[in-house]
């Protein structure tokens, strides 16, 4: 819109784009593949499959969403969500929800990494100037993530 309206250039645009960035969720795709193409992604579908086996959809949707924002902890959340989409769909399948109710429960869970600053670059760009803690974070942060969690699978299970 910037670049059509001519209110930025075409040069100004390519200087503000992170590079470092696009480049780390070009690697992590082929990551995702090596995760499902290995067999991997089937394995630990299957075990989550086993612990879920019988779980109301509530439960297993917010175990998907549960264990894919603990991961973001760990790593970029846009990673966990190309390792996380192939083992929900697969977990999915061996439990009997639908493909679109768990990758939402993914793409959620990704997103509601409210417990560390790393979990989002927002909450790094205010941890200096706020003069937070690491552990500032994880306060509220649990409380928003259960929360996140809990209405998220009840209303996944419902639509």
């Amino acid at each position: 819109m910037l670049a059509g309206s001519r209110l930025l250039s075409a040069e100004e645009i390519y200087r503000s784009i992170d590079w470092s960035i696009v480049v780390l969720l070009a690697a992590m795709i082929p990551v995702g593949q090596s995760f499902e193409t290995s067999g991997t992604a089937a394995i630990v579908a299957e075990a989550l499959g086993h612990v879920l086996a019988g779980a109301p959809p509530v439960g297993a949707l917010a175990a998907l969403c549960a264990l894919t924002l603990l991961l973001s902890i760990f790593l970029n959340n846009v990673a966990t969500a190309i390792i996380m989409g192939p083992l929900a769909l697969d977990a999915a399948a061996l439990i009997g929800l639908g493909p679109d109710a768990a990758l939402l429960a993914v793409l959620i869970g990704a997103s509601s990494d409210f417990l560390t600053p790393i979990g989002h670059q927002n909450n790094l760009l205010v941890m200096g100037p706020g003069g937070y803690r690491f552990t500032d974070y994880a306060r509220p942060g649990a409380i928003l993530s259960v929360l996140v969690v809990g209405i998220a699978a009840t209303f996944l299970a419902l639509v």
